[in-house]
């Protein structure tokens, strides 16, 4: 990551915790990944040569600068996706000079998920509601390659409303995985062949 880059993004960050801090109504937050567990997402993307690579949650297009930046490095795209547009998602991905490698969709991300095809993502980013995740079984599994890695974002900040999607996925036993202690715990798991 260049400089520019990088400066961008923290200024960004300071900007999101501001704003958070300021901001009464918790869905009117931006609540970004926190710098370390950005650092760790994508350095995970780029060992796994993740090329198609989903973001559910998009909000002011934080995360999504940091995936396409690592996807520059595969030859791959971002797909990113929210419920609502915010405001400042589009500029943001324009001044990093990402844009041309991140597709942004207003959808519900188990509408999203249900429309994607079977095995056709390589890396799966969980970044919203975290109560919804359940709902969406089993599509976060099913368009995941096999050799894919699925992420969820807060699973130390709020394990009681990510609990429930977390047991499905152990259920599963499809995975290897792990929760990092960085920002606000990070869950990887590694979908077996």
């Amino acid at each position: 990551m260049d400089s520019r880059l990088r400066t961008l993004l923290e200024d960004l960050y300071a900007d999101g915790v501001d704003h958070d801090e300021a901001q009464p109504d918790r869905l009117r937050r931006r609540r970004n990944l926190e710098p370390g567990s950005a650092e760790l997402l994508t350095l995970v993307l780029r060992a796994a040569g993740a090329r198609t690579v989903v973001e559910v949650g998009t909000s002011n297009a934080y995360s999504a600068i940091w995936l396409a930046d690592a996807v520059r490095d595969t030859g791959g795209r971002v797909l990113t996706a929210d419920v609502e547009e915010w405001p400042d998602a589009a500029a943001n991905l324009a001044r990093a000079g990402v844009e041309a490698v991140v597709e942004r969709r207003l959808v519900d991300g188990g509408a999203l998920l249900a429309g994607l095809a079977d095995a056709s993502v390589d890396l799966l980013f969980l970044d919203s509601e975290r109560v919804e995740y359940p709902g969406w079984w089993p599509h976060p599994v099913r368009v995941l390659r096999p050799g894919g890695v699925l992420a969820v974002d807060n699973v130390l900040s709020h394990p009681d409303e990510v609990a429930p999607f977390l047991a499905l996925v152990a259920e599963h036993g499809g995975f290897e995985s792990t929760t990092a202690t960085v920002g606000k715990g990070l869950f990887l798991g590694w979908r077996r062949a």
